[in-house]
């Protein structure tokens, strides 16, 4: 059977090819998701994710409380100044 011969087959039964191809890919996919690696992996990068969560929840926090001071600071001076005024 030459090349040309084969490749006219294929393209006549394509669809029973791209049929056979996506169970294979479902097979492939299925054992490789249930790999260790694959999982040691997921958990690996589930921990980092939630880390960084973690680390900028904190960051957030240590931001909310230093714009928290500047208000107090603001407003302490306001009626100091206020204060200042209304005495002369």
């Amino acid at each position: 059977m030459r090349h040309e011969d084969l490749i006219n087959k294929c393209v006549e039964h394509k669809h029973a090819l791209l049929f056979a191809a996506g169970i294979a890919t479902a097979i492939v996919g299925k054992k490789v998701l249930e790999s260790k690696t694959v999982k040691d992996a997921a958990t690996k990068g589930m921990a980092d994710v939630m880390a960084i969560r973690r680390d900028a929840e904190e960051c957030f926090e240590d931001m909310k409380q230093n714009a928290e001071d500047i208000v107090v600071d603001a407003n302490a001076e306001t009626k100091k100044e206020i204060y200042v005024e209304s005495k002369e």
